[in-house]
């Protein structure tokens, strides 16, 4: 085989070796079923909700949404548009523990009276302060409207929503606290947070994960054309 196609062979090889570290999973999700039992004005109420939770890489943290796929309570009167608000928390697990604030915007139609509340999608912010795999969980559902407050409570212990490998300050692994997240959504424009305590934290999650990957699979792809520049002048002397 001439040399010519041993660096050919050696580089193809590098590269689709970079390409299969890049594509390792960073985070796992599913949608999980929540049977939340909510105290009313009116008296108890209670449904099942399919509850998705989403972590999309923003800055030193990430963004959560939290999803409800069905209505989990109801009003015996007219809800305008407008007046209803909604709020929960997630609660964290895993390498951290503590919860997330995630809000919402208030319901943009009228919602006819007995009628399934639909909540909107809750969105908050977690910055992560340990290094591991943390879970998302949802947690206590809060809906305000027309000057009462309804609590939702899931009460089926409700698996993970959401698992993500994430690194904290400083790289340090294992327990922890958090607290905060957002505390305002899309209806208050309100100030953000994390969990809880300061410094700077390092960028992670999916997209920095790929590019911490990527960098590796350049190192792997270097590593191999530096072999194969070695075998092709160890061919030359040899042919000399």
């Amino acid at each position: 085989m001439s040399n010519q196609k041993r660096t050919t062979l050696a580089l193809a090889a590098a590269l689709a070796g970079s390409i299969v570290v890049a594509g390792a999973p960073a985070a796992h999700a599913e949608v999980v079923d929540v049977n939340y039992q909510c105290v009313t004005p009116i008296g108890p109420k209670g449904a099942v909700s399919p509850i998705d939770i989403k972590g999309v890489r923003s800055g030193d943290g990430y963004k959560l949404t939290m999803s409800f796929q069905k209505g989990v309570s109801s009003s015996p009167v007219e809800l305008g548009k407008g007046a209803m608000n909604p709020s929960a928390v997630i609660e964290l697990g895993g390498a951290e523990q503590g919860k997330v604030q995630v809000t919402g915007p208030a319901n943009s139609e009228a919602i006819p009276a007995n009628t399934p509340i639909k909540i909107s999608d809750l969105s908050g912010t977690y910055t992560p302060k340990k290094s591991g795999k943390v879970t998302f969980t949802a947690g206590v559902l809060t809906i305000k409207a027309l000057g009462t407050t309804t609590t939702c409570t899931p009460e089926n212990s409700p698996g993970p929503s959401l698992e993500l490998d994430v690194q904290g300050a400083g790289g340090s692994s294992g327990g922890g606290s958090a607290d905060g997240g957002s505390t305002g959504g899309a209806s208050t424009g309100g100030s953000t947070g994390g969990a809880s305590g300061g410094g700077e934290l390092p960028r992670t999650g999916p997209l920095d994960s790929a590019a911490a990957l990527g960098t590796l699979g350049g190192t792997v792809l270097l590593t191999g054309a530096v072999g194969v520049l070695w075998l092709t002048r160890r061919g030359q002397r040899s042919a000399g």
